[in-house]
């Protein structure tokens, strides 16, 4: 009986593969040949998983996105219950990769950024991936502000969901995801240390609720 392949973990397995090679050398030291060996498989599977090399890197990107969800949501899911205002710092260190065992997250991230900046489709991408985090942020500064219901998972389902707020909301989400980005830029080339883009972040968290 033919062995079965779990496709989507096999697409997994790949992508994981992609960002190895990013964090060693960039966007541009990514070859089939070398993806296909970093996740041992043949070229021929790599090639059934994907179409092109511009869609593996595109599901690459995608997957760092999910991997920093997914710690959004267990770091939420395990703590007790937090106000709103609580979590969007949370939400805003995660994002903002600033701890040690994410510097390799981060490499990957900012060589995304890079290669979106001439490659539309990796743009598009990427701006989806923004997108999502923005609307979770505004959802989070709108409950905080006691404008939004308050109800359901702020940590799983609310993620990528659509919110209204205020459009101040939508302004300080935009300013904070700029921040967290640049933090991220920042500490990756040493000019700051990551304790001080973390006192960064914290003041401006300081600040934004002193201003509502």
């Amino acid at each position: 009986m033919p062995k079965q392949v779990d496709h989507e973990g096999r697409r997994r397995q790949i992508a994981d593969a992609v960002c190895l090679l990013m964090d060693e050398h960039g966007l541009e030291g990514v070859t089939l040949r070398d993806v296909a060996t970093r996740a041992e498989v043949s070229m021929g599977a790599v090639q059934r998983c994907f179409r092109t090399k511009e869609e593996m890197l595109r599901f690459a990107l995608v997957r760092i996105g999910e991997r920093v969800t997914e710690r959004v949501r267990r770091r939420l899911a395990a703590g007790p219950a937090q106000s709103a205002a609580s979590e969007l710092g949370l939400v805003a260190r995660e994002v903002a990769l600033l701890r040690e065992e994410h510097r390799a997250e981060a490499r990957i991230w900012l060589a995304f950024v890079a290669g979106a900046a001439v490659n539309p489709a990796l743009a598009a991408t990427l701006r989806s991936s923004y997108a999502a985090l923005e609307e979770l942020v505004v959802r989070l500064l709108a409950e905080a502000s006691g404008d939004g219901d308050g109800d359901g998972d702020r940590g799983g389902a609310g993620l990528g969901e659509s919110a209204e707020g205020r459009p101040a909301d939508r302004t300080e989400a935009r300013t904070l995801l700029a921040l967290a980005d640049g933090l991220t830029a920042h500490v990756l080339v040493g000019h700051r240390t990551a304790e001080e883009a973390e006192e960064v972040l914290h003041a401006h968290l300081v600040g934004l609720w002193g201003r509502r």
